[in-house]
C-alpha cells in the first residue's frame, strides 16, 4: 500500500507566524519546515548538520541556524534569532532526537545520559528559553515530538523509551502551567516513519537477521493496521494541526500517529 500524495493545496494557515523548528536537518523535522513554509510561516530551521540545513533553507525559503540542543548558549542564540525575525515567536517545534539500542541490564551511563540530554533535557532547554517570549506576547504553541515508544515496551529501547515518556510528562507540565498565558503545548507521537533514523534501525535488524532493510520494513508493516509506514510529510501535517489555530482549544494532548499499530487487532496479528 502507498501513502496518499502530499497535500498539493498550500494554504496560509500559519500566515504571519514565526516558527522555530529544532532538529530540522532531516526526517520529520525537515518535513515540518517545508510544510510550515507552505502554510505561510517564517521558519528558522535549527539543527546540527549545516549542509542539510542550508539545502533545506534553499529549497523551502526557510532560514537556518546551527544549534546543538545540548548547549544552552546555542539554544539561546536560536531562540533569540527566531524571536527577532518579526519581534515574536509563535511556534516552537522540538524534533531533535537520537536513538541508541540498549536494555536496562546493559545500559552504559554515557549513552543513557546522552539520550536524555538530547531527547528530554534539550527540549526542556528550548522550551525554558522560548516560554518567556511567549509569555510576553500572551500566545504561543509548542509541539514536542515524542514517540509511541513512550507507551510500547520493545527490546533495545530502554533509554529512548524513557526519554520519550519523560517528554510527554514535561509537555503536560508546560500545558498546565502556562495555559493561563495563552500558551499551548502538545506532543506528537509518531509510530514508524520512513526516516534516516528508522532506516538505520532496519539496517541493524537486517544485519542481525541476515536479511535486507526492505525485508525488515515489509515484516514491520504486517503489524500496522494501515499496512505501511508513514511518510515524514504525513507527520508534518499532524504537527501543522497542533501548531495552528485549528487546535486553539487543544493543549496537554498526545496525538498518536502510528497507522493503527497500537490497536488490539493489529497487536495480535502475526
Amino acid at each position: 500500500m502507498t501513502p496518499p500524495a502530499d497535500s498539493a493545496a498550500a494554504g496560509a494557515r500559519l500566515a504571519g507566524k514565526v516558527a522555530l523548528v529544532c532538529g530540522a536537518a532531516s526526517g520529520i523535522g525537515a518535513a515540518i519546515v517545508r510544510r510550515f513554509r507552505q502554510e505561510g510561516a517564517t521558519v528558522l530551521a535549527a539543527g546540527l548538520q549545516p549542509e542539510r540545513l542550508e539545502a533545506l533553507a534553499r529549497d523551502s525559503g526557510a532560514l537556518w541556524q546551527g544549534c546543538d540542543v545540548g548547549q544552552e548558549s546555542e539554544v539561546r542564540l536560536a531562540v533569540e534569532r527566531a524571536a527577532g525575525l518579526q519581534g515574536r515567536l509563535d511556534i516552537v517545534v522540538n524534533a531533535a532526537g537520537i536513538l541508541h539500542s540498549d536494555d536496562v541490564a546493559g545500559i552504559e551511563d554515557e549513552l543513557w545520559a546522552r539520550t536524555l540530554e538530547v531527547n528530554l533535557t534539550g527540549v526542556m532547554r528550548v522550551c525554558r528559553t522560548a516560554l518567556p517570549v511567549m509569555q510576553r506576547q500572551q500566545a504561543g504553541a509548542i509541539v514536542n515530538l515524542a514517540s509511541v515508544a513512550a507507551f510500547n515496551a520493545s527490546p533495545g529501547m530502554a533509554s529512548y523509551s524513557a526519554s520519550k515518556a519523560g517528554l510527554i510528562a514535561l509537555t503536560r507540565s508546560i500545558a498546565n502551567q502556562y495555559g493561563k498565558d495563552g500558551i499551548r503545548a502538545n506532543c506528537l507521537c509518531p509510530g514508524w516513519v520512513r526516516t534516516p533514523m528508522s532506516e538505520r534501525e532496519m539496517q541493524d535488524l537486517a544485519r542481525a537477521n541476515g536479511s535486507t532493510m526492505e525485508a525488515e520494513f515489509g515484516a514491520l508493516t504486517r503489524r500496522i493496521a494501515l499496512q505501511r509506514v508513514a511518510s515524514p510529510a504525513e507527520l508534518a501535517a499532524c504537527a501543522l494541526f497542533l501548531a495552528s489555530d485549528d487546535a486553539s482549544f487543544v493543549t496537554g494532548a498526545v496525538l498518536v500517529a502510528d497507522g493503527g499499530a497500537r490497536i488490539a487487532a493489529a497487536a495480535r496479528a502475526p
